[in-house]
């Protein structure tokens, strides 16, 4: 592991600005590499994950101590929120230009409650909910009110996929009955929870990248696929693949991540906001916000950008109005995993899935393909971390057709023990975009 110790280190990298990674659990691995390989300096923290330490081990190099290596960082990029908003927040405020949230919009996603009042006072068209502290509160409040209903963790225990469940019965049978299995066995390590109304529709993320003033154009429109199997069946996972495309701006950011503008430039925010929505002919319905970098949307959005992302991190960072180019067309992007994912078992995961060698057909690692929780150490490319999530494919074309061959051609490069990946990415995007055409919120305004 290349480690980098003391905060007196200088400038003895001669080109390019300084990039200083911040991470809770080693997500943005893959976006400090592309950093660097376009011909920047680049540090890499993870700062709270004790099993995630050897993630992108022999990419980048990495230190302990975060705080150390601000002297030297022309630009800060925390990678996601639960905390680390402060700090960027504070960066900012001392003149330090960072890429990341503030207290208030990490507040927005860990507590789903103020998320949503934010959303309603701007103008958000939310799906009625409640969050209970108690899993006897929400059991009874669905015995008393049946209709099909949405379960969802907040604070910390977002992170615990396997407790997202959409409710399947109209009368919340179901519902009761994962809430009574909770209770029993997630009690004390759920904080709060969520219980929202399931709307039908079809699910869209439109995500702008802010530069602390405005929104950047193109703005970015993606479909996730959060189930393990095929055809939307199987448990919830964080994400298993994501069809995208990017657009000027029409009635569906116009409704959603546009109201947005003024709060975030009063916080001066920076970095990408994402707000998930089901839409159908009766309207637009946000489920969340969500003002981080999203994985593996990241990804995809970065292997589609035609404008380095180191330029365009250091433009947003500084306020230097970003200019974003970005690929004419559709892109595709899916997980590669290996089991238990997307089980939290150390003990199985360490006897069966750790350190195992992943081959690529030429030796090195083909365009399009990106990292997660893996290194390079002794000349192998290795799975490091303990999630499962290994790589990600990503293919770009004129039609989501030609995307997706382009990306599921690639994984054909890679050789490693028991991988899975979903093989339908991008399948529904006809049905789902004559829907969406029809109901008239693909129109640019």
């Amino acid at each position: 592991m290349s480690k980098l110790e003391g905060a007196t280190l200088t400038r003895e990298e001669a080109n390019g600005r300084n990039f200083l990674f911040v991470s809770l659990d080693g997500l943005v691995g893959d976006i400090a590499w592309r950093v660097q390989e376009q011909g920047n300096n680049v540090r890499y923290a993870i700062t709270q994950d004790m099993y995630s330490q050897d993630v992108a081990d022999g990419f980048v190099p990495k230190v302990d101590d975060w705080e150390a290596h601000i002297g030297w960082s022309d630009v800060v990029v925390f990678d996601d929120g639960f905390g680390l908003g402060e700090h960027a927040e504070r960066l900012r405020g001392d003149g330090i230009p960072a890429v990341g949230g503030t207290r208030f919009t990490d507040r927005l996603e860990e507590d789903r409650g103020f998320g949503h009042e934010t959303m309603a006072e701007l103008g958000l068209n939310v799906i009625d909910s409640v969050v209970f502290d108690s899993f006897d509160d929400g059991i009874r409040y669905v015995r008393e009110n049946p209709n099909p209903y949405i379960i969802k963790p907040c604070g910390e225990a977002q992170n615990y996929n396997e407790l997202l469940y959409v409710g399947q019965s109209d009368d919340g049978a179901d519902v009761i009955q994962m809430l009574e299995r909770y209770r029993d066995v997630w009690d004390g390590d759920v904080d709060a929870f969520q219980i929202q109304r399931r709307k039908e529709g079809v699910e869209i993320s439109i995500c702008g990248f802010f530069d602390g003033e405005e929104f950047v154009e193109p703005i970015n429109y993606t479909f996730e696929h959060k189930r393990l199997f095929p055809g939307e069946l199987g448990s919830m996972t964080g994400e298993m693949g994501t069809s995208m495309f990017w657009g000027g701006p029409n009635k569906l950011f116009r409704e959603t991540v546009e109201r947005f503008e003024t709060v975030l430039r009063e916080e001066g925010y920076v970095g990408p906001f994402d707000i998930n929505c089901i839409v159908n002919d009766e309207g637009i319905f946000p489920l969340e916000p969500t003002p981080r970098f999203g994985y593996p949307q990241i990804f995809i959005q970065e292997a589609s950008m035609e404008t380095p992302i180191s330029e365009f991190l250091y433009d947003l960072a500084t306020g230097t109005q970003p200019e974003l180019e970005v690929h004419d067309g559709y892109q595709v992007g899916f997980r590669v995993c290996v089991p238990p994912f997307p089980a939290d078992d150390m003990e199985w995961f360490e006897e069966h899935s750790r350190n195992l060698a992943v081959k690529f057909r030429d030796g090195k690692i083909p365009k399009g393909v990106h990292i997660e929780d893996l290194k390079h150490t002794d000349g192998e490319y290795r799975v490091a971390g303990e999630t499962g999530e290994v790589l990600v494919v990503t293919g770009r074309g004129g039609s989501m057709r030609e995307a997706r061959q382009k990306a599921y051609d690639r994984v054909d490069d890679i050789v490693l023990p028991n991988k899975f990946y979903r093989t339908d990415i991008g399948e529904g995007w006809y049905t789902e975009a004559e829907q969406l055409i029809r109901w008239g919120y693909l129109r640019e305004t």
